[in-house]
């Protein structure tokens, strides 16, 4: 099975997992079933990367950082629940299980899930997203929308969407159904290091804001911020950022 299978494969598991823990846990507060939705997809594809690639090293949200990561070759980067406030309301699809693989200093695989909606995205084959509407989407956090999204917005003079985690954002962009990803604020490496793969692979824009590429695996995981947009959107957008 090649990387790009395997990350597939363990995202729609996790996924189909989260599914079930999500229905068995209908009725228990949404507390409870974020915490049993972050262990439940954390343990999975742990005991599945161990089992897979007993070499590599994993970066995940729900882990100690294991600083041996520094020095491997091959780094996945896991991110079990994205969204979990998402996953916790009742109905809402807007949330993804995100796995990716970093090799020799580049992202070389990446799966996004998106269980709620059937639905995974995976490289190296992404379909490019269909033609854009006349007024550009800008896709947003539902609480906290950025300051760099409105002026994105009144540059291209588009209107925003509210969404949920970033992975079901990208998967917006990349899917045709928002044009522009813009964030700013705080994120790790594990938000955006496999919907940033399968963006690329679909032939869009991926940079920090101020254009400088997305660099994963490094000593502090922190990577608060990114653009991920249509091409022909990224020169006013980044314009916009300065």
């Amino acid at each position: 099975m090649t990387d790009h299978e395997l990350a597939a494969e363990l995202a729609t598991r996790a996924g189909d997992l989260l599914l079930a823990l999500r229905q068995e846990l209908a009725d228990a507060p949404p507390a409870a079933r974020k915490a049993a939705g972050d262990k439940g997809s954390h343990d999975y594809l742990m005991e599945a990367l161990s089992a897979r690639r007993p070499g590599d090293a994993v970066l995940s949200e729900e882990a100690a950082d294991d600083r041996a990561r520094l020095s491997a070759r091959r780094v996945w980067i896991v991110d079990p629940l994205d969204g979990t406030r998402e996953f916790g309301e009742a109905g809402r699809d807007d949330w993804a299980v995100h796995v990716a693989l970093w090799c020799d200093g580049e992202l070389a695989a990446g799966a996004v899930a998106l269980p709620a909606q059937g639905v995974t995205l995976a490289t190296p084959a992404v379909p490019a997203p269909p033609d854009p509407p006349a007024v550009p989407r800008i896709v947003v956090s539902r609480t906290r929308p950025p300051d760099v999204a409105v002026r994105v917005r009144d540059r291209l003079g588009g209107t925003l969407v509210e969404m949920g985690s970033a992975g079901a954002k990208v998967a917006a962009v990349v899917q045709g159904r928002a044009e522009v990803y813009v964030h700013a604020g705080g994120q790790y490496e594990w938000d955006s290091a496999a919907p940033v793969a399968v963006a690329r692979a679909a032939g869009l824009h991926t940079s920090r804001i101020d254009g400088s590429p997305l660099r994963y695996n490094r000593n502090d995981p922190l990577l608060p911020d990114l653009l991920v947009c249509r091409t022909e959107y990224a020169d006013a957008a980044l314009a916009a950022l300065r």
